[in-house]
Parts: structure tokens; C-alpha cells; sequence
């Protein structure tokens, strides 16, 4: 008979208190948190009369580049418990997320329908308080900042080459699909280096199994087009409603771009 317990501390509640790699039970748990998380946001944005649009996209990304951040304090040990487990994925998704859309929502009423520029400046300073305490710590690692920045660049401009040549990547022209594709190629940059250069290890059970088949991170590249390029067509042509369309491509935006900051700081970082 299965202890319910000790099942939960097994695969929930060890995973964050000690900060291990992901197990199939969790994954697939917060997969499915993940989706209906996005639903509901379509309500609330309904609810309050908001629209997912690209320039709300944009104006998220600062809060992506808090969350990243905000992991690494964890990553430092600057902060302790019981707060340090709030820093621990998944919930520092969830405070981030609480903390986003509470500043969202606070914004829009203080500012009205212009407020687009005051929630950005919300995220810049939470992001820079964040840099702030990190900078305590001191750069070990200066140049795995450009690395990452400059192999994910390339690689991301290598497949807009490839676009010329190819029609059907034609949704490529959408500056959200490329904008995905570009924080997943951080992402993988950012893993490739760390696992292959400075022996860190993968924690997501796919991408773990792959590596270990393969012998390189580098599997990573191709995992990630080999899934977002067929999804991003098929979200382009599936998806009528642009809020609930924009809101999953922001999610995706958010699920390469927080490990990418959190990946690359800590390397630089060297913790």
C-alpha cells in the first residue's frame, strides 16, 4: 500500500527543499499547473478588459529577466530558509507570477489604458535590485555573459538566414515566434556551456536522458527546434483568439528565457 506521505515528500516536496532534478511525476504535474495557469489568465485579462498584445509581451520581459535573476540569489545563498524555498522552481514561478500580474494589475488601474510604460519600469527596477545584490558576489566567469549572448545570436540569425530560403518558416516573420526561438537558443547555449564546459548537469528529465545518450548537451539545439518550430506553426494556424495565442507564445518565451538569465548568471558567477 503506498504511503500517501511519503509519495508526496518523494516526488514534491524533496525535489524543492533539496533543490533536485526534476522526477516524471513533478514534470507532469506542473505541466498541467502550467496549462490551466494560462486559461485563467485569459479570463482575468477578459475580466479586466486587457488584451495580450505584442507590446505587453514586451513589456513582460522584464519581469522574465527578474525571475532569472531572483533564482540566483537562491543559487548564491543569499538568501535562507524558509525563504530560500520560495526561491526554488516551481515556486518561484509562482511568486513571479503573482508579483507580475499583481504589478500588472495595479498599473493599469493607477495608470489606465497607458500603462504599458510604467509595468515595464516596475520589472527593470525589480530586475536591477535583483543584479544589485547579486553584484555582492562578484564575476568569476565575465565571459560566459558574451558567449551565451553571442552563440544564441547566431544561431537565431542562422535560422532567419534560412528563412529567406525556405517558405515555410515564413512564420519566423512574427517577431514573437523569432523572439521564442531566440530565448530557447540562449537557453541551449547557456546548457551546452554549462554542462560541457563547466561539468553542471541538466535537471529536466528529457533533456537529461538525451544528454546522457548523446555524451554532449549540445542535443540541446536540436530538441529545442525539433519541437518549438512544427509548435509555432501550429499555434499560428490553430489559434484564433490573439490574447490566448500571444499569452502561450509569452509562455514560451518565459520557459526559455528565465533558465537562460538563471543559467548564465550562475555560471558567471561561478556558484
Amino acid at each position: 500500500m503506498i504511503d500517501l506521505a511519503d509519495w508526496i515528500n518523494r516526488y514534491y516536496i524533496y525535489p524543492i527543499i533539496y533543490d533536485t532534478s526534476y522526477n516524471p511525476v513533478d514534470t507532469v504535474t506542473w505541466a498541467l499547473v502550467l496549462g490551466l495557469s494560462v486559461f485563467a489568465l485569459v479570463k482575468l485579462f477578459r475580466r479586466f478588459g486587457l488584451k495580450m498584445d505584442e507590446r505587453l509581451v514586451l513589456c513582460t520581459l522584464p519581469y522574465i529577466l527578474a525571475g532569472g535573476s531572483l533564482r540566483v540569489i537562491e543559487d548564491a545563498e543569499l538568501a535562507q530558509p524558509p525563504l530560500k524555498y520560495l526561491l526554488i522552481t516551481p515556486l518561484i514561478f509562482f511568486l513571479v507570477f503573482l508579483a507580475t500580474v499583481s504589478c500588472l494589475l495595479l498599473c493599469r488601474r493607477a495608470l489606465g489604458e497607458d500603462f504599458h510604460r510604467g509595468y515595464a519600469a516596475l520589472g527593470l527596477a525589480w530586475t536591477a535590485l535583483n543584479l544589485a545584490a547579486l553584484s555582492t558576489v562578484g564575476l568569476k566567469n565575465a565571459w560566459v555573459l558574451g558567449a551565451v549572448f553571442l552563440l544564441g545570436t547566431a544561431l537565431t540569425a542562422g535560422l532567419g538566414g534560412l528563412r529567406l530560403h525556405l517558405p515555410w518558416m515564413a512564420f519566423l516573420d512574427d517577431r514573437l515566434n523569432l523572439l521564442i526561438i531566440y530565448a530557447h537558443m540562449l537557453d541551449a547555449s547557456s546548457t551546452y556551456i554549462g554542462v560541457d564546459w563547466f561539468s553542471y548537469y541538466e535537471k529536466h528529465v528529457v533533456p537529461t536522458f538525451l544528454i546522457d545518450l548523446t555524451g554532449t548537451a549540445a542535443v540541446m539545439f536540436p530538441l529545442k527546434l525539433l519541437i518549438l518550430l512544427p509548435a509555432l506553426k501550429l499555434i499560428d494556424r490553430s489559434l484564433e483568439d490573439p490574447s490566448l495565442r500571444n499569452l502561450i507564445k509569452l509562455t514560451l518565451v518565459v520557459l526559455g528565457l528565465a533558465p537562460a538569465v538563471r543559467n548564465t548568471l550562475r555560471l558567471a558567477l561561478g556558484v
